[in-house]
């Protein structure tokens, strides 16, 4: 694996998806660095990504309340395991769990195995709120997908939660998660 600066050079097998975040970075003035990999749809993958990177490599979880009506984007470290006890009371919302593939794609316009913070750029809407442990924000950079699986990018951690989330009309609320 290599880490490029920017884009690929062509468009070429890439799906539009992945297009649209180069596309909305370059738009927007953030600096990205890229690697492509074959698919990374677990964190061990994630890993060996991560040294290539240079970067915090995040596990991205999108949750819902048991209702459906309210669903979250959370970004925590890939080595922290995840309570939901730990969350629930934080944003005040009980019966948190795993929010289907088709609501994923529906809100994200993201598949399994590549959720990434990319994908609030889909949420015009601001269906999904934005959910960050505190360690996240630590690194200077963050390691995250552009709405696909075989490709991750290293972008400036104050340019995620800057230019990016004003970009996207995005909030985030910081959360604490200890994994206890």
């Amino acid at each position: 694996m290599e880490l490029y600066k920017g884009r690929p050079e062509t468009n070429e097998g890439r799906l539009e998806r992945e297009i649209r975040v180069y596309d909305f970075l370059d738009d927007h003035g953030i600096e990205y660095w890229r690697t492509d990999h074959a698919p990374a749809d677990t964190m061990e993958v994630c890993y060996e990504i991560d040294a290539v990177l240079g970067a915090t490599i995040c596990k991205n979880l999108f949750l819902c309340n048991r209702q459906k009506t309210q669903f979250y984007l959370l970004m925590m470290p890939g080595d922290k395991p995840f309570k939901t006890k730990e969350i629930t009371s934080q944003i005040g919302s009980a019966r948190l769990s795993f929010a289907s593939p088709e609501d994923m794609e529906k809100y994200l316009d993201i598949r399994p195995g590549a959720v990434s913070v990319m994908g609030l750029m889909n949420d015009h809407e601001n269906h999904v709120q934005l959910l960050v442990d505190e360690d996240v924000m630590k690194g200077e950079y963050l390691g995250c997908h552009p709405c696909v699986c075989t490709s991750s990018l290293k972008i400036r951690t104050e340019d995620i939660f800057g230019k990016f989330l004003e970009a996207v009309h995005h909030d985030m609320i910081k959360v604490t998660l200890t994994g206890e």
